[in-house]
């Protein structure tokens, strides 16, 4: 339990809103569940919409375009270094995506040939190229089998931890020593150390009411954490100190983050009720993504 002093309190902003006419997506599904946020080397947004099967690309101005809409359930996001966009699909697997022309594809299904995965959840590119992601599917307490997998640049995969109650958002350490695990069902951010060869878990922090979600770094080495259904985005210290509390300007789902404007200060939030895209300024900026290096 938490004795230190209460963190500061940031409002935050409605930066975009998904326009009205994307609001119904195929087959007249609702649109604007989004996640999955992650900026490209020309300032745009891309995010998910997780029932309508969709990537958008959201300008420094607010505009929405549609990149692709597909017969897919799309919930993580990342870019390559090489302008690829990698998105962790819960019915299809690791996908790769091509923002010019819009081309999808299945790179993996799953962990090995004849299997599949549970259900991705969200990813992240080491410095290096090796991009971690979480299998989700519906684990939880009842069912602590979720993973967490490295893809290495070489292509070899690699289960990394496999007793997860429902991962998600994951976000290595600044020295890439350590991997810090959104758990949602447990509520709760786990550390699990990559240079030990047992690959220990710990608890860096607990959380109360509804688990954790997306999460980031920022250059610090501080953990920001999207804490959906209470509407707020929290920022711990490299020792689980809470910093500072961002308070939705929308409604409650606050489903992941991402740093980004023209000096990485403004960290967005996707807000999945509204389909809004929110903003707040930090006095860190984001460690550097390796879409960017």
């Amino acid at each position: 339990m938490y004795f230190g002093p209460p963190p500061q309190q940031l409002p935050s902003e409605v930066f975009a809103t998904v326009p009205d006419h994307m609001r119904t997506g195929p087959g007249g599904k609702r649109a604007g569940f989004l996640e999955g946020p992650s900026f490209d080397r020309a300032g745009n947004l891309l995010c998910v919409d997780v029932q309508a099967g969709r990537v958008y690309r959201i300008s420094p101005r607010g505009d929405w375009e549609i990149v692709v809409e597909y017969d897919g359930i799309p919930n993580g996001l990342k870019l390559h270094r090489d302008g690829r966009v990698f998105v962790a699909d819960r019915k299809n697997g690791l996908m790769v995506l091509d923002p010019v022309t819009g081309k999808i594809e299945t790179l993996l299904s799953g962990p090995a040939a004849g299997q599949r995965f549970k259900g991705l959840n969200d990813l992240h590119f080491a410095a290096n190229g090796d991009l971690y992601f979480t299998d989700q599917g519906r684990t939880g307490l009842q069912d602590p089998t979720g993973c967490v997998y490295r893809l290495s640049a070489a292509g070899s995969l690699d289960c990394i931890i496999a007793n997860a109650p429902s991962p998600n958002g994951l976000v290595l350490n600044k020295r890439e020593t350590a991997l810090y695990l959104a758990v949602t069902r447990a509520n709760a951010i786990w550390r699990i150390e990559l240079d030990d060869p047992a690959r220990r878990a710990g608890l860096f922090t607990q959380l109360f009411a509804a688990g954790p979600d997306g999460i980031a770094l920022d250059d610090d080495g501080n953990v920001v954490v999207a804490h959906p259904t209470i509407g707020a985005v929290w920022l711990f210290s490299r020792i689980g100190e809470p910093l500072f509390y961002i308070k939705s300007a929308a409604k409650e789902m606050t489903t992941n983050v991402a740093f980004g404007g023209p000096d990485n200060k403004t960290l967005y939030i996707t807000e999945s009720r509204s389909g809004s895209i929110l903003a707040v300024r930090l006095p860190v900026g984001g460690k550097r993504m390796y879409s960017h290096s």
